[in-house]
């Protein structure tokens, strides 16, 4: 008698195994490219809200300084050895934090911001400074004070501008275009001038991935060097 082998419709073992391993070599493809996509939409939220930090930063210093009120001659006069500086003065200055320098601007504006329930209004001291934090990093402060004009100091009540700074710098260009790295309206040096430009330069981010940005501000008011 001979006998008949009927074929089976089911899968071996082997079979049941190798669609297992595709299975799963296809699953963790998909999952890893997954994984890449969500860390570049990150990376490109971070990148973008960084941007626009920087950019609302850089608007409210162009608005402050569009807004700059100076004192001209015949009011201004240079002051004498023993006389207190002019509280309207342009002071440019860099300020060594930890182990990096920043740049520090000082200079009295129009645009001055009234905290809550307090309507004064009149011209500000304005001073942009570089603050470093608990956890070593740099935040860029503004400082917004009514007269008297107080030296300022640190102030956790001053609003930040921007986080996460690498580097400030403000540059100045007198009246022939030179640039200079600091600035004193009240000083022989300068010829008791104002500058008639100032350049912006920040970054901010981190060393292996920064943000750089600049903006040059023509000076809406300017004290000419006196002869």
């Amino acid at each position: 008698m001979k006998r008949k082998y009927v074929s089976s419709d089911g899968f071996t073992l082997l079979e049941i195994l190798v669609a297992v391993f595709i299975f799963a070599v296809t699953v963790s493809t998909i999952f890893g490219s997954f994984k890449a996509v969500l860390g570049n939409v990150n990376t490109i939220e971070e990148g973008t809200a960084q941007y626009e930090m920087a950019k609302h930063c850089l608007n409210r210093m162009v608005s402050d300084i569009n807004s700059l009120y100076l004192t001209l001659p015949p009011i201004y006069s240079p002051p004498d050895f023993d006389d207190e500086p002019d509280p309207y003065r342009i002071l440019g200055e860099t300020d060594s934090i930890g182990s990096a320098d920043f740049s520090k601007l000082r200079f009295t504006s129009r645009a001055h911001l009234p905290l809550e329930n307090n309507t004064q209004n009149g011209i500000a001291q304005i001073v942009y400074y570089i603050q470093e934090t608990a956890d070593n990093r740099f935040v860029l402060r503004r400082s917004d004070t009514l007269y008297p004009y107080e030296p300022v100091e640190e102030n956790q009540n001053d609003p930040i501008l921007c986080e996460n700074m690498v580097s400030l710098n403000f540059l100045y260009y007198d009246d022939e275009g030179t640039e200079h790295e600091f600035w004193d309206s009240d000083s022989e040096e300068f010829g008791y001038a104002t500058p008639k430009a100032i350049k912006i330069k920040l970054k901010l981010g981190d060393e292996a991935r920064a943000l750089l940005l600049d903006t040059m501000i023509s000076l809406p008011v300017y004290r000419e060097k006196k002869e």
